[in-house]
């Protein structure tokens, strides 16, 4: 007797164990399935020298993407691509410009040095640009928000113009995310303003460089502009650029403004109100490009997990990360792998973060409701163009895509209190994160500081600003066992000595309980995106929202 209530017992225990794990939350056998050791040998294995640092169209492109493929049969998962194959092709075109500019004042031309006033290239693989004649207009910040009832442009026909803007979101004004006039906010970002120029028909987009708004100094601006620039290959007009797009040092634009008779203080704060009107500057742009292209082949690497539920499994939870990295400086001194820029965190961690994920779904005894999709893009370094093409050339329809939990880089340093996420506040995709992070004993905090524009920096933009719902973890930075500036110091010498440079390398002092506290944060919340009635939804007046 006694035996056999030892083992109903036993036999109950089991059972209530079993009934304890609500609908939304994965098995624990999956959740363990995420283990530090896999995790660490992806991670070894795409940061090393052979892989040459992860460049598109490079030798290196080649052994990453049979890598991810490899590995994604291994684990049992299907092709993602709908032609049934685990890539999607991106057409990239590799430009090099080489411009001339100049301004005319009342017959007078100016002309300026190209690197030191100012820089232009062309987004359009086209052999020479030439636009000469194009009337100056200062259009303030060229914010067009019509939910922030906010217009810079108030009507005015810019066809064929050069519109003259400020970097950064009016200072003060209610409802913009980057607070006091910063580039953090989605309105204050360059890639908006260009955008929003080609979207009016402009010619030409000159930017006003300030390193009080800018969120980098001018040296950055010209190391990043004038030297080969990769975009979407096209014959039509890029929607991201007008035809000409650059940047002023901030001197040579107050010499301009001064040469056309106005005061570029006075118009600054002009354009901090709402009633803010453009003003024509009373002057032209002289600019000649001559331009040396090649195209890149480079592809997305996509697999998936088809949901089990014949209603929900035509939509999809869409998991991402970034393949690439920057390749091999032959300039830089010394032995060759110290010329290659291996990318460890930046993001073969995400990418290997990516593969134990669906590691962890192929564990569940029953596949999620929706499908999941996952995605290793490429070009994230060159502008997010691997995302952005997906974006626009969806495998999956963008109406049928619940969220994306997009993974760039991992905690490497240890546990920590609290999490902290990208865009907190923009989405209802945050209650769900937080009940996870409260389930884990940890709180959810935003990330910050805003002037660093994190959310609108990642390939998670690319498909926010088509209206997907996106969850991005930051930094967190309140460590378990440390002290309180431990975290802080830690993510500043991170950015100072290693970010992009050739020291992003696998060390032996990470501690990975972190890593698998996140990775399993983001695979039990994208279990419950994908096993929920309804997917996250955009919040009232949010830039994204549709």
């Amino acid at each position: 007797m006694k035996l056999l209530l030892s083992a109903a017992l036993v036999a109950s225990c089991i059972s209530s164990s079993l009934a304890a794990t609500p609908a939304d939350q994965p098995s624990p056998a999956a959740r363990r399935a995420i283990d530090s050791a896999s995790w660490l040998a992806h991670v070894t294995t795409l940061s090393s020298d052979q892989f040459e640092g992860r460049a598109p169209g490079t030798p290196g492109e080649k052994l990453t993407t049979d890598y991810l493929q490899q590995q994604f049969k291994q684990l049992g998962l299907a092709p993602g691509n709908p032609d049934g194959s685990y890539v999607q092709a991106v057409p990239v075109a590799a430009i090099s410009s080489y411009p001339t500019l100049s301004y005319t004042v009342g017959g007078k031309p100016t002309q300026l040095k190209f690197g030191d006033d100012y820089v232009a290239w062309s987004a359009r693989p086209q052999k020479e640009v030439d636009l000469h004649g194009s009337e100056l207009v200062f259009v303030g910040y060229g914010v067009q928000a019509p939910a922030l009832l906010w217009d810079d442009y108030k009507g005015i026909d810019v066809k064929g113009k050069t519109l003259v803007m400020l970097i950064g979101e009016p200072p003060g004004a209610k409802g913009f995310g980057g607070g006091a006039s910063q580039a953090g906010g989605y309105y204050g970002r360059w890639a908006y303003k260009f955008e929003m120029a080609a979207r009016l028909g402009a010619a030409g987009a000159l930017l006003i460089h300030d390193p009080k708004t800018a969120g980098a100094s001018y040296e950055v601006v010209r190391n990043t502009w004038t030297n080969e620039n990769f975009f979407l290959d096209s014959q039509a007009p890029n929607p991201d650029f007008p035809l000409v797009p650059g940047w002023l040092h901030h001197d040579r634009a107050r010499a301009l403004v001064t040469a056309a008779g106005f005061d570029l203080d006075k118009l600054t704060r002009q354009a901090g109100k709402r009633d803010f009107h453009p003003v024509p500057l009373g002057a032209t742009l002289n600019f000649t490009e001559v331009n040396a292209w090649r195209t890149v082949a480079t592809s997305n690497v996509v697999a998936r997990i088809e949901g089990s539920d014949p209603q929900l499994k035509h939509e999809v939870v869409l998991y991402s990360a970034h393949w690439d990295h920057f390749g091999i400086d032959e300039t830089l001194p010394g032995p060759r792998p110290q010329q290659i820029f291996h990318g460890a965190l930046d993001n073969a961690a995400g990418v290997a973060a990516l593969l134990e994920i669906a590691k962890a779904y192929q564990a569940l005894p029953v596949a999620p409701k929706r499908t999941i999709v996952f995605l290793a893009t490429t070009a994230e370094e060159r502008g997010q163009l691997g995302a952005r093409h997906y974006a626009r050339q969806p495998l999956y329809p963008l109406k049928n895509t619940v969220v994306n939990l997009n993974i760039h880089g991992i905690n490497v340093w240890g546990r920590t209190r609290s999490v902290q996420l990208r865009g907190m506040g923009k989405s209802s995709a945050d209650d769900v994160v937080a009940a996870v992070a409260r389930r884990q004993g940890r709180a959810l905090r935003p990330e910050g500081p805003l002037e660093f524009g994190n959310m609108y920096r990642g390939d998670q933009f690319e498909f926010a600003r088509v209206g997907v719902p996106v969850v991005t973890l930051g930094d967190s930075l309140d460590y378990v066992g440390r002290p309180p500036a431990w975290g802080q110091e830690k993510q500043m010498r991170y950015h100072a000595q290693v970010y992009h440079t050739v020291h992003d390398v696998v060390d032996p002092k990470w501690d990975l309980r972190g890593a698998v506290q996140d990775m399993n944060l983001l695979f039990e919340a994208g279990y419950r995106f994908a096993q929920g009635k309804d997917g996250p939804v955009w919040r009232e007046k949010v830039e994204f929202r549709r």
